[in-house]
């Protein structure tokens, strides 16, 4: 039998009004003046706002830091942590999407370290060279249901220098606890409700693909998927569902916790493409999703197969790859990258910055620099 490591620790706090627990929840951290970072587009919104007026209520001093991008780069985690220093905070709210949980885990790990950040990448055994003890502790409060960075143990950097998006990795920058309510994503604008909903389920798809023996991401992958193409549409067609909203965010949590089964060519070409043209993450994975599939088909066509027969769909990879094709259709996602304002002009930097990405190592066919210049071009033409 194959000998595997699986890792399943984090708290959640899940339910609606859920963010009322904030208070007890930083308590059981031993967070006593936290510092709430989260993106510059969320900051002044009433989820913010109420959220900094709870804990004041509550006697508990906050600090607020936004400096953050929709794609985040080293500049923002270094100006985070001076101001986590400067004012004596003891913990971190990440709070927000992916840029504002993933900023502020890696605030949070940095904030006692000596060394650069990117001698942490997840590379090899990197992550041993932090001091355990200078890593604050964390409270996750997602608002999205998407990257499911709220139960994840990285944070995704854009390293401004080389235009390359680095994996910053430290299995104690898993969140102590986090808090899920589905209210707090009431307010997202369709394309973020659609983007973030369409990562949870690349992020499901490509752990279930991805080869390896880890049974139980592979469950989780599959409840995920069936969570998504049930309830993304409902939150598209009805943004108050609550209901609905609540399904999307297990579902986003539990694409996070199976991928660390691993990822694949999805995200290792989304990520170039959003580094050097700063388009959304999710949405990016949306369009290469059905051009992956293609290329992969011959290495997961039985598996797919499996999945598309607990999808309620015929059991065949055709049918998965036309409910896939279906839902983007529904929910407006660009069928080409071209679509969305990708051009051809860096076509083979993207396939050079694809293959090295730490993600390509999982999918489930080798991703040569051949592949990865097929899907990009397939991505460009709409043809899958």
């Amino acid at each position: 039998m194959t000998k595997a490591n699986w890792n399943y620790p984090t708290a959640i706090k899940f339910g609606p009004g859920r963010i009322a627990e904030l208070p007890e929840a930083l308590k059981s951290a031993g967070i006593t003046r936290p510092l709430l970072v989260t993106d510059s587009g969320l900051a002044g919104l009433p989820i913010t706002q109420n959220t900094l007026k709870l804990l004041k209520d509550a006697g508990i001093p906050v600090g607020l830091f936004a400096d953050v991008k929709p794609n985040p780069i080293s500049a923002n985690v270094e100006a985070g942590i001076k101001v986590l220093r400067e004012g004596g905070h003891d913990g971190v709210i990440a709070f927000g999407g992916g840029s504002g949980l993933d900023v502020g885990k890696v605030i949070a790990f940095m904030a006692g370290q000596t060394r650069p950040m990117w001698d942490f990448e997840d590379v090899g055994d990197w992550w041993t060279r932090a001091d355990p003890a200078g890593i604050f502790p964390i409270v996750a409060v997602p608002t999205t249901a998407g990257t499911g960075s709220e139960v994840g143990r990285a944070g995704v950097i854009t390293d401004e220098k080389s235009h390359t998006k680095k994996v910053i990795f430290h299995p104690l920058m898993m969140p102590r606890i986090v808090i899920a309510d589905p209210e707090l994503t009431v307010g997202m604008p369709k394309f973020i409700t659609v983007g973030t909903g369409m990562d949870a389920l690349a992020h499901c798809l490509e752990a279930y693909c991805a080869p390896g023996y880890h049974p139980m991401a592979d469950g989780i992958a599959v409840e995920g998927m069936r969570l998504v193409f049930e309830n993304l549409p409902k939150v598209f067609a009805d943004p108050l569902d609550v209901e609905a909203r609540g399904h999307m965010m297990s579902a986003a949590a539990m694409g996070a916790t199976a991928f660390q089964k691993g990822l694949g060519a999805i995200h290792a070409l989304s990520h170039p493409v959003g580094a050097l043209y700063d388009t959304h993450h999710g949405m990016t994975n949306a369009v290469f999703m059905p051009y992956v599939l293609a290329v992969n088909r011959s290495a997961i066509e039985a598996r797919v197969a499996r999945l598309s027969a607990y999808l309620g769909l015929p059991p065949s990879f055709e049918a998965f790859q036309h409910a896939v094709i279906s839902l983007r259709l529904r929910l407006d996602v660009p069928h080409t990258l071209a679509q969305f304002k990708v051009d051809g002009t860096k076509r083979d930097l993207i396939a050079d910055m694809a293959i090295i990405d730490p993600t390509a190592s999982g999918n489930p066919i080798e991703l040569t620099r051949d592949r990865a210049l097929e899907i990009f071009d397939r991505a460009m033409e709409g043809r899958v």
